[in-house]
């Protein structure tokens, strides 16, 4: 091979000799016309690269399409440059903050100066954005001194801009160039703006400069583009699907919880049929963790500052908790419990242990506060007050593997249970590159990696790692499950821990009679409880599985002269724990259906003379129509058939 010559190792395994300077788009083309005509970015020994960026030295690459998720933010990240020009273009003289990808999209901040921005100016800015991608402009990287980029932003008097240079070190800085706008940014980008064929943008929101509510209000913009035309028509029509199952809009229509200002916002409050369907989710939970062997504890809802000094989490999260309450007695703070693990903690060092206690499994309902900003609540998803389905096994090292498994198998049983069947296991370890931000030996962490990985490869499971999202204390794996609608969401999470066990003094005799320190594994599998509802409710558009919905039946007497067989129908079916309500109203039969149906109750029973001088009922199933008639006891091992194929282990 020539000095002029490098080796290119594609994820085939396939290795290519080509020229010095090849870049990704060149390596596509080589492969394929077609390929090349996807190609957005390239990802040159795990560095996500322009297409058209030369690469110097023999190198592991991947071409990223629309099919991977590096391309999507790429095409979202350049697609964010050209609302950023196309706002240039309609008001001149406005200055531009950051503008990142998002999960789904983009958006860019803006000071639009005295004007006020409304909704109905973002057609014309889609219309503009769409002109300009059609001249297919070149995305061009340049690399300048800091001295000359503060220069440039001087003379155009963008504070931003400048603001956001002060906090990079001296040296090379990367602008990017497309069509008439010029960006500081650090890339990458698609090749040229042709590639985007569809854009919309979907709303404003006020966002303060680097989130400071000291600095001035800009206007957010965000939206989103696509390759082609047709998937922004399907986009846009899961949105309107998303707004139906909107869980802050069917928590008020099946009258499952509310929130009051007079009780502080982020804080819900459960109304009846929402505590039942809560309870049921407890219930379902500790059954399943009873035949695990997990003890059940209730720990107080604040503790002593000093606890989560020792634990490190006020170090790390002080500021994220409703701060210290002084007491009469000085010397005193408390705090209310931001976390239920140091709790646990002091419960395991009651009393001493030996290896043959362990593992020792204690689990918790237990209710925590962390203090969100105002603007980051979002119904039951982002609140100030949540439950968590909490539990810390206490184990030998010997033992972790074991214990992880089987704390992956109750994940895994409460997803089938709950109709979760698209996810992804994210194993997330720390940042190799920045390990101040974590506490805990090197070979601790080594070894709890090990254990994640090694679990989740026996059980087979579809797995992504991601470096630098492990917990401060130590590695996790979080389950990303998609729901109805293909959106993500992150749903229940393990743990391994050796930091806490330390901090804590935690001991336990072993075999050879000296003192050892046990691993803590700390385990959610519902995470938050109130999360969990809340993506729940728009996975299912609130058509809850039958073992769990708070109203199973509706009784509907055909008239008021059936009432009273109806009422001995429901005190049999109570009985036999098949719950529900009689609708008694001085309504047609045919009200009754609809309003039942609209309720989501997944079954409805007609009674009338026929159902009454048979001792039977008519049934009626939500979304299917008349499924026959049949005795109560008929439909009890009928309904009860459906809760055992749910609930059971597959």
């Amino acid at each position: 091979m020539s000095n002029q010559q490098i080796k290119i190792t594609l994820p085939d395994g396939s290795v290519r000799e080509y020229e010095k300077g090849v870049s990704g788009l060149q390596i596509a083309l080589s492969i394929s016309e077609g390929l090349a005509r996807n190609v957005l970015a390239a990802k040159v020994n795990g560095e996500v690269w322009d297409s058209n960026r030369g690469i110097e030295k023999d190198s592991e690459v991947q071409l990223l399409t629309w099919n991977d998720p590096e391309g999507k933010n790429t095409f979202w990240h350049s697609s964010a440059h050209l609302m950023a020009e196309a706002l240039e273009a309609l008001y001149p003289g406005v200055k531009l903050g950051i503008g990142p990808p998002i999960e789904s999209g983009f958006y860019y901040d803006v000071d639009f100066g005295d004007k006020s921005l409304d909704g109905s100016e973002l057609e014309k800015i889609e219309a503009k954005m769409l002109e300009l991608a059609r001249q297919k402009n070149e995305y061009i990287r340049k690399e300048i001194s800091k001295e000359d980029a503060v220069a440039y932003f001087t003379e155009k008097g963008d504070e931003y801009k400048l603001d956001l240079l002060e906090g990079l070190e001296d040296g090379t800085i990367t602008f990017y160039e497309q069509g008439n706008f010029v960006d500081l940014c650090r890339g990458p980008h698609i090749p040229n703006t042709g590639f985007i064929k569809a854009t919309k943008l979907l709303n404003i929101a006020g966002a303060y400069w680097r989130g400071d509510e000291k600095n001035k209000m800009l206007t957010r913009i965000y939206g989103i583009t696509f390759p082609k035309a047709k998937e922004l028509q399907e986009y846009l029509h899961m949105l309107e699907e998303a707004k139906k199952r909107d869980h802050r809009k069917l928590g008020r229509e099946l009258e499952l919880f509310t929130f009051s200002e007079k009780v502080g916002m982020g804080l819900p409050l459960w109304l009846p049929k929402g505590t039942l369907l809560r309870e049921r989710l407890i219930n379902f939970m500790k059954k399943a963790q009873d035949k695990s062997g997990y003890q059940q504890v209730v720990t107080p809802h604040i503790g002593h500052k000093a606890l989560y000094e020792t634990s490190g989490h006020y170090e790390k999260y002080g500021k994220d908790s409703f701060q210290p309450i002084a007491t009469p007695n000085e010397g005193e703070e408390f705090l209310l419990k931001p976390m239920n693990c140091p709790h646990h903690c002091e419960i395991y060092k009651h009393k001493p242990r030996s290896y043959k206690d362990l593992p020792v499994r204690y689990a918790e309902f237990g209710t925590v506060y962390r203090y969100e900003q105002s603007g980051e609540l979002h119904g039951l998803t982002r609140v100030r007050g949540f439950t968590q389905d909490d539990a810390h096994i206490f184990c030998r090292p010997d033992q972790v593997k074991e214990e992880f498994i089987k704390v992956i198998d109750l994940v895994l049983y409460v997803f089938q249970a709950l109709g979760f069947e698209d996810f992804t296991a994210q194993i997330s370890l720390r940042d190799p590159d920045n390990r101040s931000k974590y506490i805990g030996s090197d070979e601790a962490w080594e070894k709890a990696e090990s254990a994640i990985i090694e679990a989740s490869a026996e059980r087979g499971m579809k797995t992504v790692t991601e470096l630098g999202e492990a917990a401060f204390y130590g590695p996790k794996l979080d389950f990303m499950v998609k729901d109805a609608l293909g959106r993500k969401w992150q749903l229940g999470t393990i743990q391994v821990d050796y930091n806490l066990p330390e901090r804590f003094q935690l001991e336990y005799i072993g075999s050879d009679n000296q003192k050892h320190r046990p691993v803590m594994i700390h385990r959610a599998p519902f995470g938050s409880l109130e999360r969990f509802v809340a993506v729940l409710i728009e996975h299912c558009a609130g058509n809850f599985p039958l073992w769990l919905s708070p109203e199973q039946i509706s009784i509907l007497p055909i008239s008021e002269k059936y009432i009273s067989y109806a009422e001995d129908l429901k005190a049999k079916l109570d009985e036999m724990d098949i719950v529900g309500v009689i609708d008694n109203r001085d309504e047609k039969i045919g009200r009754k259906i609809r309003d039942a149906e609209v309720k989501k109750i997944p079954f409805m029973l007609i009674v009338g003379e026929k159902e009454q001088a048979e001792g039977k009922i008519s049934i009626r199933k939500h979304g299917e129509g008349d499924i026959g008639s049949l005795s109560v006891e008929e439909f009890a091992d009928y309904f009860k058939g459906i809760i055992k194929e749910s609930l059971e282990h597959k």
